[in-house]
């Protein structure tokens, strides 16, 4: 299958947003230089986990002492959003050559995903970002502010509430009211 690579060697903007409410929310991916935009899906847990590990390679490099990021990029994602693929695997990597973080989204697929970096023309639909740490850093706040503004947790089971309330499994199967 000839794989589609949607490189971004220095991205203007790279950001992760939502469309819909909370609990029925799709998230994306989105990288954007000049007119060209890809838009990948991806789930709230990949969200979590891809700025958790952003933060843990940023420590390693720049250690403990990061600064805030000094520019935060709370727009919207780009219009129209077409998804290019759903992603399942993720990698990321630290390229000390020209000092920016590497992620690499792939496509869901039963193949093997490539070795990250390769550019081979046939494989696993990738999206390929480069970054600076203040563009990660930036990615890493909005990233965290999208997960944490879903739907709020119940305080007895600590799942989320819907709006109409939801069965809670410490009140044994009754209802309880948000």
């Amino acid at each position: 299958m000839t794989r589609q690579l949607f490189d971004f060697e220095d991205p203007e903007r790279f950001v992760v947003g939502t469309v819909g409410m909370p609990g029925e929310r799709t998230f994306f991916l989105q990288a954007r230089t000049g007119n060209r935009v890809v838009s990948v899906v991806l789930e709230k847990q990949q969200v979590a986990a891809l700025a958790d590990r952003m933060e843990q390679i940023l420590s390693v490099v720049h250690g403990t002492n990061m600064p805030v990021p000094s520019v935060v990029d709370d727009k919207p994602l780009e219009l129209p959003i077409f998804e290019e693929f759903r992603v399942g695997t993720m990698a990321l990597g630290w390229d000390d050559d020209v000092k920016k973080m590497v992620i690499e989204a792939y496509a869901v697929t039963e193949e093997e995903v490539p070795e990250m970096g390769e550019d081979d023309e046939e494989g696993v639909d990738t999206l390929r970002v480069r970054l600076t740490s203040d563009q990660v850093r930036a990615f890493m706040q909005r990233a965290r502010t999208m997960v944490a503004s879903g739907r709020p947790a119940c305080p007895f089971c600590s799942q989320p509430l819907d709006p109409n309330g939801h069965v809670c499994p410490r009140a044994n199967g009754y209802r309880r009211q948000p």
